[in-house]
């Protein structure tokens, strides 16, 4: 308005000021226009700020070190560098091979899953457990944490307490408790008694405790720096530990009655109850006519017990049969047996979980003759019954991966003799309809087979990545076949799936399965109404997953698919058998036992859980968990494609000369007797040692096809002399074990894969394919 003026003044024309004020508004509001609507530029990803990090991870009291994908560390704490006297990189530790091998298998574990565990590495006098997360916006962390592992047996944890506020209570009430080593010298005491024998606040830690005591004409006992004017003192001692070389735990009470009364004084027996209530593990006092005086809260909850019904004698907490057992023991020791004695009983509310009762004579416990002790090992039994279950299954399914692979061979060689046979007879022939059910029959013997690898988790996946809905998708019209006109199926699906990597016809099969056995539930618990089966799938992030605190569940990202009937529910004796192979609740000739077991051997290789969850008259739910895939660009076995079924073998010639090597007779006799029907050239070697010695002799073949696992020298020891020589030479390998472990033990490039038992055409197929690619 300033310059529109000026211009006014010296120009002398109101209509040039006029457009001068109005192009400046213009200017203005185009200005402000722009800054408004122009795009904020971009800040790009926030570097790490490392220092911010270490700070971090010097807060956790566990030696913590970052590493990037490279291999690199990239951050440590301080007690990393106290632990590991530097910052070497992990797993290339100052450790030994077996732990430093350890922690680089749980490496690739923690890129491929997210998450790994590594537990008893022994490292600067310090046991560690070891566990690695896959971190970062961009998952290209490793996040190692090391964390010492502090045992503590009960010695100290008792010096704790009586060091600590529980001794402080204990002096409240009147007790003064002392920590005593085999040889005399305090270990540890609470506040009361150090102040009563120093006569000043202090420590005697160190000092003898008998320097300490003094004893009259009358045999009382006192403190040395009261001297006989002190008042008299009642000494108990607790041995409980079962080492002659263990500490004692030492009482002190003192004992104002006078020397006729001591032993029976009403005021030693309230500051025993007050001594018993305040231990920490379940104790017991007895009288000599063998009643219960007194329970603490440890030992009720041990027992099973509730405060309201405490049952009179010591008997009526077991079983039956080991009633006399206990009765005899308490009568022994409260007439003046010394030293304890253990006993394993039952107690009658838990009569199949056997127990821990240590008995022991009590002397100068006022009334009280006998000093029981209580521990519920049921957990403990619990665990060992696993273990020894795990070990059970671990021994069941290799037997049947070593009988499965060996049935292949078997299966390998009729087939392939079936199909040879096929090659000379036509569908009118009085020979064809035999040859083609002994066909059908071996493929249902391969089938089995399957399963068994299945169980054994040894069967020859063709995983990919793939969504579950689509999984369930493709069975849901042979699953609305399968469960009938009463039964009926809903099927949902959750949102935000994440994909997952599994064989897609495995997982059909632990579909299939799962909803065949609810509808056997339904229609077992309702034959007439029948019921509802519910197939859902939905997301699990790694929060639930903590929050669901399942011990063996480790937090990741999973894909849930849960089967749901309406059944009448499994009994809580029979679901920890129920993925137990040959277990089986239905109809001799109903059933093989082997549905389940299955279903759980293809979940576990596949990398997941499976669970199941049942109250009786409520039906039940199988839920199986598939961890999230993330390509970690792991290399693969190129797998021939599966069987498709076919009534008569197609004639394929082919050109070239295969060098063959095979241990079974049966199935290098049918492998070379289908490939010169093909048109091949055919060497034949029983052994690797063999086909080594016939490649010095004969003329470069154009594809070797070998077993994996044979006598003296096996397939891939063999392969890596060849390619030696000849290093594009194709290579189609054949085999009855997984993928997983032909991985583990192959690590050769361009080798094909042929999963037995196959037939001929599917052999001639491979071959043709791998001699095109070659």
């Amino acid at each position: 308005m300033a310059a529109a003026a000026v211009v006014m003044v010296f120009a002398g024309s109101w209509i040039m000021a006029a457009g001068f004020l109005a192009a400046a508004i213009v200017g203005v509001a185009i200005t402000v226009a722009w800054r408004l609507l122009a795009p904020v530029a971009g800040t790009g990803p926030r570097a790490v700020d490392w220092n911010l990090t270490r700070a971090v991870a010097g807060a956790s009291g566990d030696a913590v070190a970052i590493t990037d994908r490279a291999g690199r560390l990239v951050c440590a704490n301080d007690s990393y560098e106290l632990i590991f006297d530097g910052f070497p990189t992990p797993p290339s530790l100052p450790l030994d091979d077996e732990a430093n091998a350890a922690l680089a298998e749980a490496a690739r574990e923690a890129w491929r899953e997210g998450i790994a565990r590594v537990d008893g590495v022994e490292a600067m006098d310090a046991t560690l457990g070891v566990s690695i997360i896959r971190a970062g916006d961009e998952a290209d962390m490793l996040v190692w944490r090391f964390e010492p592992k502090r045992e503590r047996d009960r010695a100290d944890a008792a010096r704790s307490l009586i060091a600590g506020p529980t001794g402080d209570r204990l002096g409240e009430a009147g007790i003064m408790a002392a920590l005593v080593s085999p040889d005399g010298h305090v270990l540890a005491a609470n506040p009361v008694l150090a102040r009563r024998a120093l006569g000043r606040p202090g420590t005697i830690n160190g000092r003898d405790i008998v320097d300490m005591l003094m004893t009259d004409s009358r045999g009382l006992v006192r403190f040395e720096r009261e001297g006989l004017e002190g008042t008299p003192l009642r000494l108990l001692q607790v041995p409980f530990l079962d080492d002659e070389q263990a500490p004692l735990l030492v009482m002190i009470l003192d004992d104002r009655d006078d020397a006729a009364g001591i032993r029976e004084g009403a005021s030693a027996t309230e500051h025993v109850r007050s001594l018993v209530s305040l231990m920490p593990f379940g104790m017991a006092l007895v009288d000599r006519d063998g009643r219960f005086m007194q329970m603490n809260e440890s030992f009720l909850r041990a027992a099973g017990v509730d405060a309201e019904s405490i049952p009179l004698y010591p008997g009526d907490l077991v079983v039956r049969e080991d009633k006399a057992a206990v009765a005899d023991a308490i009568r022994r020791f409260a007439s003046g047996a010394t030293h304890s004695t253990d006993m394993a009983v039952r107690l009658k509310d838990h009569p199949d979980e056997p127990v821990a009762l240590t008995i022991a004579g009590a002397r100068g416990l006022g009334d009280a003759a006998v000093l029981l002790s209580l521990k519920n090992n049921s957990e403990e039994t619990r665990l060992k019954r696993e273990v020894a279950q795990a070990t059970k299954m671990q021994a069941v399914g290799q037997l049947a991966g070593g009988v499965a692979h060996d049935f292949n061979n078997i299966l390998t060689a009729i087939l392939g003799h079936c199909d040879l046979m096929l090659m000379r007879h036509s569908p009118g022939d009085s020979d064809y309809d035999d040859i083609q059910q002994i066909r059908t029959n071996s493929n249902r013997a391969a089938s089995l087979t399957r399963q068994l690898l299945a169980f054994s988790r040894q069967q020859t996946l063709r995983p990919q990545v793939l969504q579950l809905p689509d999984v369930v998708s493709e069975v849901s019209t042979l699953l609305k076949r399968l469960m009938g006109e009463t039964v009926r199926l809903d099927v949902s699906h959750g949102r935000g799936l994440g994909a997952v990597r599994a064989d897609p016809g495995q997982l059909e099969q632990v579909v299939v399965n799962l909803a065949v056995n609810a509808r056997d539930a339904i229609m077992s618990a309702n034959p007439g109404g029948g019921g509802t089966l519910t197939i859902h799938t939905r997301a699990v992030s790694a929060a639930e997953v903590r929050e669901m605190a399942i011990d063996i569940l480790p937090p990741a990202d999973y894909t849930a698919l849960s089967v749901t009937d309406t059944g009448a529910g499994i009994p809580p004796e029979i679901l920890p058998k129920i993925f137990e192979p040959f277990f089986t609740t239905k109809e001799t000739g109903k059933g093989t036992g082997l549905g389940l077991s299955t279903v759980y051997g293809i979940v576990k290789q596949s990398g997941g859980w499976i669970f199941a969850d049942s109250r009786p008259g409520q039906g039940a739910t199988f839920t199986m968990y598939l961890p999230v895939h993330a390509d970690t660009g792991a290399p693969a076995l190129r797998i021939a494609p599966p069987p498709k079924p076919a009534v008569r073998v197609r004639e394929m010639w082919g050109q070239g000369t295969i060098l063959l090597v095979e241990d079974e007779d049966m199935v290098r006799a049918v492998a070379e007797r289908a490939l010169t029907r093909q048109g091949y050239t055919v060497l034949t070697a029983e052994n690797g040692e063999v086909a080594l010695e016939l490649l010095r002799e004969a003329a470069r073949p154009d594809l070797l096809i070998s077993d994996v696992v044979m006598p003296t020298m096996d397939g891939p020891t063999m392969v890596r002399h060849v390619r030696e020589r000849y290093p594009d030479l194709p290579v189609l390998f054949m085999s009855g074990y997984a993928e997983e472990q032909l991985r583990n033990s192959i690590d050769i490039d361009n080798v094909a894969f042929l999963p037995k038992p196959f037939s001929v055409q599917q052999l001639a197929d491979a071959t043709r394919d791998v001699l095109a690619g070659a």
